[in-house]
């Protein structure tokens, strides 16, 4: 299993280029269920912002997407959750979002967090793996 982190269904629906080829390749291969993967609930709030700056319309259908999206597994951030994060702002000082997101996939035990954002690869209790 993997965890998926928010800047792939942000490229997947917004860049046009390799790097959005990329994304929209992985989460072709999840759809057709070639690979399990998982996200938080955290990253249906971070694509719709990140894609409502540009075009609201394309917001909601990426949400909707996110929300429908067959096998991936959409994990609720709860009071445990928020507190492993915590600890991992203050091991690591990460983003609170970003603490989340690395929070989730430890609880998870994804092999992988599939992210372009190399900050995560200062976690010792998760592998990166990029696009």
């Amino acid at each position: 299993m993997i965890y998926i982190d928010s800047n792939v269904f942000i490229y997947a629906t917004l860049n046009t280029e390799e790097l959005g080829e990329k994304a929209r390749s992985l989460l072709q291969r999840i759809q057709q269920g070639e690979e399990k993967a998982e996200t938080s609930a955290l990253t249906f709030d971070e694509v719709f912002w990140a894609i409502k700056k540009l075009d609201f319309e394309a917001a909601l259908e990426a949400a909707q997407a996110l929300l429908n999206f067959p096998n991936l597994e959409i994990i609720s951030v709860d009071r445990e959750l928020s507190l492993a994060a915590l600890q991992i702002i203050k091991e690591y000082h990460l983003a609170p979002r970003d603490a989340i997101h690395a929070a989730t996939a430890i609880a998870a035990k994804a092999e992988a967090v599939v992210s372009t954002d190399a900050h995560f690869d200062m976690i010792k209790e998760l592998k990166r793996r990029s696009l």
